[in-house]
């Protein structure tokens, strides 16, 4: 129903073997994201978790209760950086009910935060609502 939670998603503090395993899965290694003595260079207090790494809790948040197949779109937009060692919350809330191309979807408000409040990443998705 409109206005609907979904069952929050509280993930491990970001460690430096969560940005090496991305980074390797990825093929993202530029070095802000693995290299502390480059990160501090490049005048952030230590490395920073991968933008793309923090959307894909994200994708765990809606995966945890739809299939894959019933997501039909799926944006965000990048607020803030996520470093080392903090530890984010995802979320999400029934927006609205539709009809596109004759099938009934819903979409949902997504948001990913740290524990102190501070918004990383807010979106949008949109899926089918025959579950």
């Amino acid at each position: 129903e409109i206005g609907d939670q979904l069952p929050s998603l509280t993930l491990e503090p970001i460690d430096q073997a969560d940005l090496v395993l991305y980074a390797n899965a990825s093929g993202d290694q530029n070095p802000i994201h693995i290299d502390q003595t480059f990160a501090k260079k490049s005048g952030l207090p230590d490395v920073i978790a991968h933008g793309m790494l923090i959307m894909s809790y994200l994708g765990r948040l809606l995966t945890n209760f739809i299939p894959q197949s019933s997501i039909k779109n799926f944006t965000v937009q990048f607020s803030n950086m996520t470093h080392l060692n903090q530890q984010v919350i995802c979320t999400g809330k029934v927006l609205e009910k539709n009809s596109i191309d004759d099938k009934e979807v819903v979409t949902i408000s997504l948001k990913v935060e740290d524990l102190q409040g501070e918004r990383k990443i807010i979106g949008q998705a949109i899926i089918n609502s025959d579950l």
